[in-house]
């Protein structure tokens, strides 16, 4: 359906990483299970493990001093976080559903160029980002995000959201209500369906990507 180079965001686990046991929550075989909301890390602190989504979804964000939450990042089934410059965290990472993550170290035999590999994707996640929010209109963003995740997910056409209508709009700096308003107008103009509340099917994918430019 979509065709673009963002299928680089689709990162496997370097092999000079081995997951680790640990103080962890429940595993299954070497996947740890999270309840939706759980907390993976937090901001200032300390860094030192990769996460690499194997189920479900993660979102990163930063509180601004006044309280409100900016989502900075959604991190997919197949994807790897938690890479930092430094050796401290500078977000704030949870679980939207119910997620399992497999865990693996920086302290071990290292791989440099399969480092730099996650750094030029986490490069890409934030360029992309960048881009989707300095759309002009609330349909274009909402649009632009659609086909992000459609690419990211393998090209699909049909999405099953990770993420609650709150969760995209501190995303993309809109409101819940212009969301739900813009899903409601891509619905009414014939280019999405919804099957449910969260499963979205492209029914115009070309319109879909004039839409977003």
């Amino acid at each position: 359906m979509f065709t673009s180079a963002r299928n680089l965001t689709q990162p496997s686990t370097p092999a000079a990483l081995r997951p680790l046991a640990g103080s962890y929550p429940p595993c299954v075989g070497q996947i740890a299970l999270f309840a939706p909301d759980a907390e993976i890390f937090a901001q200032g602190e300390r860094a030192g493990f990769l996460y690499r989504v194997e189920f479900g979804a993660i979102r990163v964000y930063r509180l601004h001093a006044d309280g409100r939450r900016q989502i900075v990042a959604f991190h997919l089934a197949g994807e790897t976080f938690g890479l930092e410059a430094g050796g401290t965290h500078s977000f704030f990472a949870e679980t939207t559903v119910h997620t399992g993550l497999s865990k693996v170290s920086l302290a071990g035999e290292m791989v440099p160029q399969e480092l730099m590999a996650l750094a030029l994707r986490s490069m890409l996640h934030a360029r992309e980002h960048l881009l989707v929010v300095g759309r002009q209109s609330a349909l274009e963003r909402i649009g632009a995000f659609l086909v992000d995740i459609a690419v990211r997910l393998g090209d699909v056409d049909t999405i099953d959201l990770q993420m609650t209508r709150l969760d995209i709009g501190d995303y993309l700096g809109l409101t819940i209500e212009t969301v739900s308003r813009s899903f409601s107008r891509l619905r009414d103009e014939g280019i999405v369906k919804f099957h449910g509340v969260k499963t979205i099917e492209i029914v115009q994918p070309e319109r879909l990507a004039l839409l977003c430019g």
